[in-house]
């Protein structure tokens, strides 16, 4: 429905011509942002029901495990299983940093749920083979993992915004009110989270867009092709400032993978786009102050060039 709008407005109201750059990114506009506000104002109010009825010590109780590693593994884990963009994980971020749950066990869950897709991975399993699927699989979840700890060992907590700690406050008088009064709470968590992050969230899906339809896949095969020995590198710095999901990068993996990119190159192009998206950290910046972000691109950014050079000397 949402996908017959967007092209409705873009091809019979505006009248651009499919095929074309510009409708493309329009197209693209559209159709994501409805969908992320929809996923958003969904994700909050659901996260917050489900947050009223399990107190905060709770939540940390199960991710914030004596051995710091154990977390991480579990909050990589649970990302596999909620299929979300970069974008749309970000306030179940939010929750968990609320929640009191260690800010490295939160980037694991931050970095694997958009990575990892459970639908990308069956897609994967389809063009490419089962092993394929679970390089991908194992090798996402482990730079989740790894990178979430890292994370954790620089004790970068002053560098989230003061204002998510300060939601804090009055959580636990939740717990134990009427199903009414937690839709009430639920609503109103909703909307005073989102007056904060929707101006951010227009941008950053609009610059997406831009670069969706005005960076075709000629150019990034010509950039990070077999013959260069840089092809990784020069990928995953041109995956960053693009944007989308697991799911929705698989047709453009096949058209690289066409066109004879190397496998390890695709998939760290694949990575980045999804996992450390130019977008997500626009979003991010109202959430996080810039050195944690850029700290947090940069431990990302370095592990999924190991992974792609890995991927080319194994593959």
């Amino acid at each position: 429905m949402i996908k017959q709008f967007a092209d409705y407005m873009t091809y019979s109201i505006m009248k651009l011509g499919q095929g074309t750059a510009l409708a493309d990114s329009v197209n693209f506009f559209i159709y994501d942002t409805i969908k992320i506000f929809l996923l958003l104002f969904t994700i909050i109010f659901a996260v917050a029901v489900l947050r009223s009825y399990f107190p905060p010590e709770k939540t940390k109780k199960i991710l914030s495990h004596k051995k710091q590693f154990i977390g991480n593994i579990l909050a990589a884990l649970l990302g596999i299983v909620t299929p979300f963009c970069s974008c749309s994980a970000v306030p179940l971020f939010i929750g968990f940093v609320e929640a009191g749950v260690p800010l490295g066990v939160t980037f694991s869950f931050l970095i694997s749920s958009p990575m990892v897709n459970e639908i990308a991975l069956v897609m994967l399993w389809g063009l490419f083979g089962w092993k394929i699927a679970l390089i991908y699989a194992a090798t996402g979840v482990v730079l989740a993992i790894i990178s979430g700890i890292v994370i954790g060992k620089l004790n970068m907590e002053k560098y989230v915004q003061d204002y998510v700690w300060e939601m804090k406050v009055g959580e636990m008088a939740v717990a134990n009110t009427r199903f009414h009064d937690k839709l009430v709470y639920a609503r109103d968590y909703t909307k005073d989270l989102m007056k904060k992050l929707w101006p951010y969230v227009v941008i950053g899906i609009g610059l997406g867009a831009l670069v969706h339809g005005y960076v075709p896949t000629d150019f990034v095969v010509k950039y990070a092709g077999p013959e260069n020995p840089f092809a990784v590198l020069v990928a995953v710095l041109i995956g960053i400032p693009l944007y989308s999901n697991a799911a929705g990068m698989i047709p453009v993996v096949q058209a690289l993978v066409g066109k004879g990119m190397a496998m390890g190159t695709v998939l760290a192009f694949m990575m980045s786009v999804t996992a450390i998206s130019f977008p997500e950290a626009v979003i991010l910046k109202n959430v996080l102050k810039m050195r944690l972000i850029y700290t947090f691109f940069g431990i990302v950014a370095v592990g999924i060039i190991i992974v792609g050079y890995l991927f080319n000397a194994i593959l």
